[in-house]
């Protein structure tokens, strides 16, 4: 008798962080894919997913090893991202929640875990190659704010990497992610009345859509792709294009008076976020998204219709205030904007005493 090939087992998928946000999202897609045999949803409190497998657990949990011992693909979504969280209890939170997974993952011999992490990694500087390939060095600066979450999240995979041979991890990096719900540091800068520019630099703008997100996600899943992943539109806007499109003017600036201004700000606690998050509205970070390219994988989104869209979901009655959203009534500054708004105060104060001593 010949024997007859088997069609491979299909893989039993999990995701973390699952009643909520893009966790919720991801879940949506996987129950309705035919390419698991089941779905796994992981949070502390039930979805509305009702086609998944629910199991109530926090992800710090050390016990989370005993929860997945039959899931052979985890995709770690569970984290504080929000803008105006406590730096330090964000960090706590997210850094804990990763190490916890890899660590039981690797206990629980699950085969594959994927990441989200972001191409803020990369670091953004006015002489940084456009775009940058994916195996280009991490280079942003350590600081307080998301970014440092990144970074020390992506040190902690290295060091599983090392300490669990047999974990396959893969981590994706989106360019600035844009889409209903999404908020952050690069969204609400286009809800200040002035986009920051510095002298001698021109940003270069590169979107990733959350539904592109999404899809790379899947593919991630499936293991489509492995290791460091770069996700976003294709190509990248032109500042004066971003400009035009949003009809806000730009103000340009000395890039040591601008960034010397924001520290200060964020010492005195004026804005929440450290100086360097500034570097990623003013100096280019493109990325190259060679690997889901080569793998087959499209974009959905222009960085065009993006950005349109970013632009469509600004609240009408609300800006931003030093990374606080407020009525726009009561509203002065931006996060970006504070830096404008005291240096601009300071010109018009020397202005206004040269008249007087004349």
């Amino acid at each position: 008798m010949v024997p007859t090939s088997k069609r491979p087992r299909q893989p039993v998928v999990a995701v973390t962080g699952a009643a909520s946000g893009l966790g919720r999202e991801l879940l949506a897609r996987l129950v309705s894919s035919a390419d698991f045999r089941r779905v796994v949803a992981i949070d502390e409190e039930r979805g509305d997913i009702h086609e998944a497998t629910w199991r109530e657990i926090d992800v710090r949990d050390p016990l989370l090893a005993n929860r997945i011992s039959d899931i052979d693909v985890l995709v770690h979504l569970a984290g504080d991202y929000a803008v105006d969280s406590d730096p330090g209890e964000r960090r706590a939170y997210n850094l804990r929640a990763a190490q916890t997974v890899l660590t039981a993952c690797a206990a629980a011999r699950v085969r594959r875990v994927v990441l989200v992490t972001s191409a803020m990694v990369y670091g953004a500087a006015p002489d940084n190659e456009v775009p940058l390939p994916e195996n280009a060095p991490v280079a942003a600066e350590p600081d307080t704010g998301m970014v440092g979450d990144y970074l020390e999240i992506e040190a902690l995979v290295r060091r599983s990497l090392r300490s669990h041979p047999g974990l396959e991890i893969t981590v994706l990096r989106p360019a600035a992610v844009v889409g209903p719900g999404v908020d952050t540091v690069i969204t609400r800068h286009f809800e200040s009345p002035r986009l920051l520019t510095v002298k001698g630099c021109s940003p270069h703008w590169q979107f990733c859509h959350i539904d592109d997100l999404l899809s790379a996600l899947e593919l991630a899943a499936r293991g489509g792709v492995t290791g460091v992943v770069a996700v976003g539109s294709d190509g990248w806007m032109e500042h004066e294009q971003v400009e035009e499109m949003s009809g806000i003017r730009s103000l340009e600036l000395p890039a040591g008076l601008t960034f010397g201004t924001a520290q200060r700000l964020h010492r005195l606690g004026v804005t929440p976020a450290p100086a360097t998050d500034l570097h990623y509205v003013v100096y280019p970070w493109v990325v190259d998204c060679a690997a889901l390219r080569e793998a087959g994988w499209k974009p959905a989104w222009t960085n065009e219709a993006a950005f349109e869209q970013l632009l469509e979901l600004r609240g009408e009655n609300r800006t931003t205030v030093v990374g606080r959203r407020l009525p726009v009534k009561e509203a002065t500054l931006t996060a970006a904007g504070a830096t404008v708004a005291v240096i601009g105060t300071a010109a018009i104060v020397r202005q206004v005493r040269k008249k007087r001593r004349q």
